[in-house]
This record gives C-alpha cells, sequence and structure tokens, in this order.
C-alpha cells in the first residue's frame, strides 16, 4: 500500500496584546504532540518567568541586525520599540520533517509570511470579547506599567484592524472553547488535499485491477 505523507505547515495566532494568543498557544502545544512552537530572537528584555531559547532568544538590538544583515530570519518586525525576528533553519527543518510550526507573531510578521510561504500557512486572529475585558487582561497581568497598557490599548485597535487578513477569526471569550476552535482549524488544515503527498499513488493502488 503506498503512503501518505504531510506536508509541515505554519500556523499563525496574532492579536492584540491580552487578548489571549499565548495562553492559546500554551493550551495547543499542551494538547498536541505533533507541533511545535517557533522561537522568536528579540530585543525585548526577558520577563519574569521566562526562560531563554524557550520562550525567545534574548538578544542586544546590534546582534540582531548582524542576524537580519545575514539573512538569518524567516521574519522580522519591530513593535513596541523593540524587534522580533523568527529564525529560519528550525522552522524549514520542521516542516520538511511534517511537523508543524506555531508561531505568536503580529500582522508584519504575518504578512512576510504569506509573501514567502503562502501555501504552507494557516493564519487566525484572537480578538476580544470586549474593549474592557481587553483593558482588564492587560492589567492583571502585573507586568506592564500603568503607561505601557495605555500605550497598548491605543495601539490595539490598529493590530485589529488587519483582522480581514487572516484565514479564520476566532472571539476569545472563554478559554477552553476557543482552543477547541483552534483544534477544530488545525485537524481540518491538516486534511487539505493540497498538503497531502502521496495520495495519488495511494489511489491508484485502490482502483488497480
Amino acid at each position: 500500500m503506498s503512503d501518505i505523507r504531510r506536508r509541515g505547515l505554519m500556523l499563525v495566532l496574532s492579536s492584540p496584546s491580552g487578548a489571549g494568543k499565548t495562553t492559546l498557544a500554551r493550551g495547543l502545544l499542551e494538547a498536541d504532540d505533533q507541533i511545535v512552537m517557533s522561537v522568536s530572537a528579540t530585543t525585548r528584555p526577558k520577563r519574569p518567568n521566562e526562560v531563554e531559547a524557550r520562550d525567545y532568544f534574548f538578544v542586544s538590538t546590534g546582534q540582531f541586525e548582524q542576524m537580519v544583515r545575514n539573512g538569518e530570519f524567516f521574519e522580522h518586525a519591530t513593535v513596541f520599540e523593540h524587534s522580533y525576528g523568527t529564525p529560519k533553519k528550525p522552522v524549514m527543518d520542521a516542516l520538511a520533517a511534517s511537523r508543524d510550526v506555531l508561531f505568536d507573531i503580529d500582522w508584519q510578521g504575518t504578512q512576510q509570511l504569506k509573501e514567502r510561504a503562502r501555501e504552507d500557512l494557516v493564519s487566525v486572529f484572537i480578538l476580544p470579547p470586549t474593549h474592557d475585558e481587553l483593558e482588564r487582561r492587560l492589567r492583571a497581568r502585573a507586568q506592564d506599567s500603568d503607561d505601557v497598557v495605555e500605550r497598548r490599548m491605543a495601539k490595539a485597535a490598529a493590530e485589529i484592524s488587519h483582522w480581514p487578513e487572516y484565514d479564520y477569526v476566532i472571539v476569545n471569550n472563554d478559554v477552553q472553547l476557543a482552543l477547541g476552535k483552534l483544534r477544530s482549524i488545525l485537524e481540518a488544515e491538516r486534511a487539505r488535499r493540497t498538503r497531502l503527498v502521496g495520495v495519488g499513488e495511494f489511489v491508484a493502488a485502490l482502483t488497480k485491477g
């Protein structure tokens, strides 16, 4: 019998800060061992409980600029005065091995990925249920100053305006319900005909003779 294999896919989650994409990403990684997190490099300071090489590769501005010059990033962008970029090699190695790669990036990075790998890209935009709830979540994190929270809220509308550029939209009113929708999207996209390799041979074997 001919084997049917699957190309890996890139699953992008984007949202304004505080809408819950990081929580959803962690929930998906815990529930599904076929997907791995893309670890970005960033120039922003490390937050409490973050771990080098697990959450981010924390680099200086000079190091980041050198990586850009060397062409080491799959995509990169500057958000809130800090730079973020996705190293190419781990992503390409995972896709070649039929592993899926999860991205927690903004609309700028998503546009770059779309330009370079549209066939392998599945994009999901996470929306908060209300404006007030978004602000409440940002303040509940207790990681940012009031000034930073106000800046994030001011930018949220601009970020949300990019939702039509995404394949799917999920309103994160309940984390478990939102996670269920995200898992359903992933399973459906894995079964997409264009991502399967060897189907022609499999069908030929089925209809042979």
